[in-house]
């Protein structure tokens, strides 16, 4: 069974699509896809559908779900040539279990598991200070996603949850990507992506120093102020607090590095003082 979620939700078995088109049961399926080869409690799932007040009729309806989703399971096992003895069937693949339900994969592609194996691929890479590996296996990974998580799926209390998690992550791992490209002397090829990235996420600090330090080491130090400027604006018109200390550590530097340095000296990102670094 493939699973796709970074974007469109999409799960087929054996090649066959068996995504409904009616939103609730789709619901049910993207959070049993979300966890794969695990139970998920009725509890869970009703709350899902209809929040912390369902319907007197909520477990009925729910059953009458899995059926759904059992049915379109079974039309991709059987294929053509229809089940034969033996053969899995919906309710083999759409497990019941304990106070809940399971879906039983056997395997297959999941881009969210792979996004995790090549982002912690990329995470362990900058900790050995491997920009090279950290930024290929880091780039691999977001190029899984294809739009918002779960785009096309209505979102209840628990996959706004997953969605959000796995959003976070997708953020973190585009974090640790850049900050590999800046280890990497790439400052310039940055600065359209980084513009973009500032006015999409406002507050977001890491994001900020990074389009510092790349302006600065592109020779617009001057630049590189004005962002600082505009997030410190952003932060305590909206939050009440100034940016945290290593924000403003890097903006006193380049203050100081723009005072004591030529401006030969700004455009070579290798003679940047290392308080700039």
């Amino acid at each position: 069974m493939d699973i796709q979620v970074l974007g469109g939700f999409s799960v087929r078995l054996n090649g066959v699509p068996v995504v409904p088109t009616a939103p609730k049961p789709r619901q049910v399926l993207a959070l049993l896809a979300l966890n794969a080869d695990r139970a998920v409690p009725l509890r869970t799932l009703t709350e899902e559908l209809w929040g912390a007040e369902p319907p007197r009729s909520s477990r009925a309806t729910l059953q009458t779900y899995i059926l759904q989703l059992r049915e379109l399971i079974g039309e991709a096992l059987a294929g053509p040539a229809g089940l034969r003895p033996g053969d899995r069937t919906g309710k083999d693949v759409l497990v019941t279990s304990p106070g809940g339900y399971r879906l039983e994969t056997g395997g297959g592609h999941r881009d969210f598991g792979e996004f995790e194996r090549l982002s912690n691929e990329g995470y362990r890479a900058m900790d050995k200070e491997d920009f090279t590996g950290a930024a290929r296996a880091l780039r691999d990974a977001l190029a899984l996603w294809q739009g918002p998580a779960l785009a096309d799926v209505n979102a209840g209390i628990h996959l706004d949850m997953e969605t959000r998690r796995l959003e976070e992550a997708r953020l973190c791992a585009l974090d640790q990507r850049i900050e590999a490209d800046l280890g990497l002397g790439r400052h310039r090829e940055l600065l359209p992506e980084l513009t973009v990235l500032v006015e999409r996420h406002s507050m977001h600090e890491s994001l900020h120093s990074q389009f510092m330090l790349a302006l600065y080491r592109s020779g617009r130090g001057g630049e590189a102020l004005h962002v600082y400027q505009r997030l410190r604006g952003t932060l305590v018109r909206n939050l009440g607090l100034e940016p945290s200390a290593p924000v403003r550590r890097l903006q006193r530097s380049i203050l100081k590095a723009s005072s004591d340095v030529t401006q030969d000296a700004l455009f070579d990102g290798r003679t940047a003082p290392a308080a700039v670094s």
